[in-house]
């Protein structure tokens, strides 16, 4: 196979790597450093087109980062990311492909309310930017698994958010 380096799945379905002397530590850090970057760059007032698109290639490599030492948890976020980045851009395809992605991992590992509930909180965005009335469905979906998240701090971040949506949608 030339140059291409193997992988081998580990239990939890992550891809390990079989090329001796990759710490899986280091995708972490990676995907935790891309993640983070993406936010700053969602928090900038002022991006250009090419931070836009080095918006996209962090969120994207965080997720992938993920795929490979993460969670069922953490792939849930990195879709959700990736879908908040696309539908910041209005680009409306991949943004629900994405949300549809972090829905389907919340729901196949039984993930946290407030998880959840964000996954809808992602569904609803991609589809208020499609125009698709659908939105109000799944912004009460995620409403409705409000009363369940323990944390005040998360609380009141999906509280916000969902907040945002329904101004976007009128209501």
């Amino acid at each position: 196979m030339g140059g291409r380096k193997r992988f081998r799945e580990q239990n939890d379905g992550a891809l390990m790597s079989e090329e001796p002397g990759i710490d899986l530590s280091v995708h972490r850090r990676l995907a935790a450093r891309f993640f983070n970057e993406t936010w700053a760059l969602l928090d900038k007032p002022d991006r250009s087109a090419e931070d836009d698109l080095r918006m996209i290639h962090q969120a994207h490599a965080s997720r992938m980062h993920w795929e490979i030492a993460g969670s069922p948890r953490n792939r849930n976020v990195g879709e959700w990311q990736i879908s908040r980045v696309y539908s910041v851009l209005g680009m409306k395809g991949p943004a629900l492909y994405h949300a549809e992605n972090s829905l389907r991992i919340a729901m196949e590992n039984g993930l946290a309310p407030f998880l959840l509930g964000y996954s809808y909180e992602g569904l609803a965005r991609a589809k208020a930017i499609a125009g698709d009335g659908a939105a109000s469905e799944f912004l009460a979906k995620a409403e409705e698994l409000l009363h369940q998240v323990d944390d005040p701090d998360d609380l009141a971040l999906l509280k916000a958010d969902l907040a945002a949506i329904w101004r976007t949608l009128g209501k």
